[in-house]
């Protein structure tokens, strides 16, 4: 078991104020596997007093050292690779090989992208008779999800980072391991006192005194839309910036002439990426009632393609949830599928054989699921697929939109001009046509109750500007 005893607070491993441990636990043996502190309210003020006497000096240092940081930061990330991705695998359980492909390379591109971003950004401009200028935002608190830990905190401290703002991270305490290692990382990098701290805690304590310190000039969260509720209502006791990625239900759409095999395969393997436990999963495959039972078969097919075990030493494509909290609420959202009338295509609520240890789950297809059922409308965050019949291509958009969310989502159709036309009409922050490729340049973030504002690329380095108009 690797234990941290320690919080990173202005430029140095401190004793923390809290006395508590929280333990976080393999995925796959369900044993503890890492100890980190139980931060409290005081540990949270300490890292906001440093981060706001930091502020100024960071802010005022040229854009060529912020960017030179941050390409050591990338360095540093690229020499604990396999680090990162080992404790990927351990703590949320996704398979080791895509954890190292996915997981812990992604926070190097973003690494790498802002320091390269932010050398030829316009922090000025002038428009009319004015100079318009781009400043940090100030203190930044970031708090981030377990599913996709290092790659959430990165997308926020890097833009954070490289626009000259000070951050304190609260990362989750479920999965704390990857930003220990990035802790580590800066502090080998000796980067200035108080410009980067690390307090781990829970989000009723540790998080809500970041959310609401008059102090802190911004929140940056990733998580449920529960919380991200909680988390705005506290900022807007100081009318402080947030910005929220929150949940997703996103629709996977299939036009009449698509390629039904290479449209059905992709969605199921983006569904079931870490194990469905994506806020951007497409969990709800929109097929034309003309070809639906075909879909059908095609989903059975690819879902029961996917091996189940042991994300470490196996060879597998799918491991676990993240912990038996998790797992147990996924098999009750199965069990409510089966309840309200859909039909189980394959997988179910039973633990998968011969995997009694670990918190794993069967891959499942529903099909004749509606869009009001509860398997249609509620964020799963597991390998739960249900596909929805369409008549018409106008019903399927209705269909797609037809949710409290607008995160991600998918359009297949014969051509990327038909495909791209209909994904023109879908309410959502991202949608990938014909299975076009995530952009670390293009924005991230979505409409309606998943969230505010936007991550990645320059859209992510202005999320945390604030803009001056110099009246000449």
């Amino acid at each position: 078991m690797k234990t941290y005893d320690k919080l990173y607070i202005n430029g140095a491993w401190v004793k923390p104020v809290g006395t508590g441990t929280i333990d976080a636990r393999c995925a796959s043996t369900e044993e503890v596997v890492t100890r980190i502190p139980e931060g409290v309210k005081e540990d949270a003020e300490r890292a906001v007093a440093a981060a706001r006497a930091a502020f100024e000096g960071w802010s005022n240092t040229p854009v060529a050292v912020r960017s030179e940081y941050l390409a050591r930061l990338a360095a540093g990330m690229e020499a604990r690779q396999k680090d990162v991705a080992l404790a990927i695998a351990t703590e949320v359980g996704m398979p080791i090989k895509m954890a190292n492909a996915i997981q812990a390379s992604l926070p190097i591109v973003a690494a790498k992208t802002y320091a390269e971003l932010v050398k030829n950004y316009a922090f000025e401009e002038t428009v009319g008779t004015s100079l318009v200028v781009r400043e940090a935002i100030g203190v930044v608190a970031c708090i981030t999800p377990w599913n996709f830990p290092i790659n959430q905190i990165m997308l926020k401290v890097a833009p954070a980072l490289a626009a000259g703002c000070t951050v304190i991270l609260k990362p989750s305490e479920v999965a704390p391991t990857t930003a220990f290692i990035l802790a580590e990382i800066i502090d080998e990098l000796k980067l200035p006192a108080g410009v980067f701290n690390l307090v781990t805690g829970y989000g009723p304590v540790v998080g809500e005194v970041l959310a609401s310190h008059p102090e802190v000039d911004m929140v940056s969260f990733t998580g449920s839309t529960r919380a991200g509720r909680r988390v705005a209502e506290l900022a807007a006791g100081t009318i402080k910036r947030v910005a929220l990625e929150l949940g997703g239900k996103s629709p996977h759409v299939i036009c009449e002439d698509a390629d039904l095999e290479k449209a059905v395969k992709a969605g199921v393997n983006e569904c079931y990426l870490n194990s469905g436990q994506a806020c951007i999963a497409p969990s709800r495959m929109l097929a034309p009632r003309s070809k639906y039972e075909e879909v059908v078969a095609l989903a059975k097919k690819a879902a029961e393609s996917f091996t189940v075990g042991d994300p470490i030493n196996g060879d597998v494509k799918l491991g676990p949830l993240i912990s038996a909290v998790q797992r147990d609420r996924v098999r009750d959202f199965i069990k409510k599928g089966v309840a309200e009338g859909a039909r189980l295509v394959t997988g179910g609520a039973e633990v998968p054989e011969g995997l009694d240890k670990g918190y794993y789950v069967k891959p499942t297809v529903f099909a004749d699921v509606n869009n009001d059922m509860t398997i249609a409308r509620e964020e799963i965050f597991g390998p739960v697929l249900a596909i929805i019949p369409y008549d018409t291509e106008e019903d399927a958009i209705r269909i797609a939109n037809d949710t409290i969310y607008g995160l991600g989502g998918n359009v297949w159709a014969g051509t990327k001009e038909h495909a791209t036309a209909v994904a023109k009409k879908i309410r959502t922050g991202q949608i990938s046509v014909n299975g076009g490729r995530y952009n670390p340049l293009a924005p991230f973030g979505g409409y309606k109750q998943s969230g505010l504002g936007r991550e990645a690329g320059k859209f992510g380095l202005e999320e945390f500007l604030e803009v001056k108009s110099l009246q000449l």
